[in-house]
């Protein structure tokens, strides 16, 4: 657990690639092999699931720091880490053990099955064991709370760095559905077959954001294709078997069963790169219908009926068991136009149609009928591109259509998280109803870091009344939120819900009375919604 802290320390403590690189590849060089393999499982977000509530390790950390409950949730909030809070209140270890992390993470493992008290003997006896940095990651693995700033991109670097393999062979070594419990260090990394796991996906290939024409060259070397709103993932067919796995690497197979019907229609060793959409009477519902079905695990009849989906077809990766990511985008179209052409139209599958244009001028009146078909906008790709790994700048393009926007009055702000911690990020925000304002939403980004210390020194001068963490203020300042969707809701207090708030700009030039209306986000429901 030392050389695990020496290296959760050197990452955090610096912003630069090379040194963080530098830092993972080190590591790999000399750590025991299953400290490797946990290290790559926690910095790829295979987390060990959460031991205790954070409710049980605060009121345990406050009784062995002397401290009252409200100051230490006044320490807590201050901080803006439960873990860090915890590492700092509790009084300096007295019996140092060396253990390994994977000695660790296993005695985690174990606490699981005791009763309480003797769960919490063991914490706080983990606890006086370590000192601060491997209390602070001990405390994080219990709360299944670990993150780290680091890629993906990042770990695959520093593995070739330290095992002289290719990235992009170890980029795919390191997806599918694995864990330190179902593998080794030698059979995820060592092996020399990558395709031993026949559910494993490829690493998806992401696009850049489009900005303008100047350097695309012709029309005719692109081929362009709607954005549509759904869930990116991979369809594998090997072994007589299906998989989905999401461009998160999580693994859907069953929240959407109606897709194992494709097992029947197409060729064992097909790979294919799509979207999962709500699909009825021949077009794609909005992403409100899909997002019924997200995070369950089991899905009722009635979902099913009203929720349908299919698999939008963007890409073939794996033909008849060949990878052919390196083939041509043309050529790989044309073999997936094929492979569709051949299955019944009630078959949950559709290739994603291109977008005919012949100037850039066409492509740019494509994209404003976007919202009206519920995509997002329209993809660029260059007819000749490999599928590659990863967000590569040159041969694909989104070009995502213009948000949403309403100007709306902050009425309350919250302190962020982590390096955050001391300054108010998280913003509640109200629209105007008659003489009353209604919140609506909350966003906590979109403006700058000085923006942000700005507000915070207003905030900490203007505090009208605290409610635990959060402060209301005066509705005194206007910013202009922007969100890619809006839905009804009858959880809010305003009637809707927004996708993927942020703000936009703080509108210094707009006062209150200015501000947009319910009624204004009523009308943009019933357009939108």
């Amino acid at each position: 657990m030392k050389d695990f802290a020496t290296l959760f320390t050197r990452i955090d403590e610096s912003t630069k690639t090379t040194v963080k690189v530098a830092a993972l590849a080190d590591y790999f060089q000399t750590a025991t092999p299953q400290d490797r393999l946990w290290t790559i499982a926690l910095f790829t977000g295979r987390r060990p699931k959460r031991t205790i509530t954070a409710t049980r390790l605060r009121t345990w950390a406050a009784e062995v720091a002397g401290l009252p409950d409200w100051l230490f949730e006044e320490s807590y909030s201050i901080v803006g880490d439960l873990a860090e809070t915890i590492s700092l209140v509790l009084p300096p270890a007295r019996n140092i053990t060396e253990r390994t992390l994977t000695d660790w993470i296993a005695y985690i493992k174990s606490l699981s099955a005791r009763e309480e008290d003797d769960r919490k003997a063991g914490i706080l006896s983990a606890w006086d064991s370590m000192p601060n940095t491997e209390r602070f990651l001990f405390t994080k693995l219990l709360t299944g709370g670990f993150r780290i700033g680091v890629s993906g991109k990042l770990i695959t670097r520093a593995l070739a760095k330290a095992t002289g393999q290719p990235e992009p062979q170890l980029t795919h070594k390191l997806m599918g559905n694995w864990t330190p419990d179902t593998t080794t260090w030698d059979a995820l990394i060592e092996a020399d077959d990558p395709t031993a796991d026949l559910s494993r996906p490829y690493p998806f290939y992401l696009a850049y954001q489009l900005d303008g024409f100047d350097d695309l060259g012709v029309p005719t070397d692109w081929n362009a294709e709607r954005k549509w709103d759904g869930i990116r993932g991979q369809l594998i067919l090997r072994g007589g078997e299906h998989h989905l796995w999401s461009r998160g690497e999580d693994l859907m197979t069953d929240r959407f069963p109606e897709l194992a019907q494709l097992l029947d229609y197409l060729p064992e060793g097909t790979v294919i790169d799509g979207e999962v959409l709500a699909f009825a009477a021949e077009k794609p519902l909005s992403f409100n219908a899909l997002q019924k079905r997200i995070g369950r695990k089991t899905v009722p009849k009635k979902l099913l009926t009203e929720a349908p989906v299919i698999l939008m077809a963007y890409d073939l990766l794996e033909h008849q068991g060949d990878d052919i990511r390196n083939t041509p985008l043309k050529d790989r179209r044309a073999q997936l136009q094929s492979l569709i052409a051949d299955v019944p139209a009630t078959a949950p599958i559709r290739l994603s149609a291109s977008v005919p244009f012949q100037t850039w001028q066409d492509l740019s009146a494509a994209r404003d009928q976007s919202r009206a078909l519920n995509a997002e906008g329209l993809m660029l790709k260059r007819l000749d591109s490999p599928y590659l790994a990863g967000r590569k700048r040159g041969d694909w393009w989104k070009w995502k259509i213009d948000p949403l926007t309403i100007d709306a009055v902050m009425i309350y702000a919250q302190a962020g998280h982590g390096r955050r911690a001391n300054l108010f990020t998280d913003y509640t925000f109200a629209v105007r109803h008659g003489s009353d304002l209604v919140p609506f939403t909350k966003a906590y980004s979109g403006l700058t870091d000085k923006e942000f210390r700005e507000i915070t020194s207003w905030v900490r001068k203007n505090t009208l009344q605290r409610f635990g963490p959060v402060r209301q203020v005066p509705p005194e300042h206007v910013f202009e939120i922007a969100f890619e969707g809006i839905q009804a809701s009858p959880r809010h207090k305003s009637g809707v819900a927004l996708r993927f708030p942020r703000m936009l700009r703080w509108r210094r030039d707009k006062p209150v009375d200015e501000a947009n209306t319910l009624d204004d986000l009523k009308e943009l429901l019933a357009t939108y919604g």
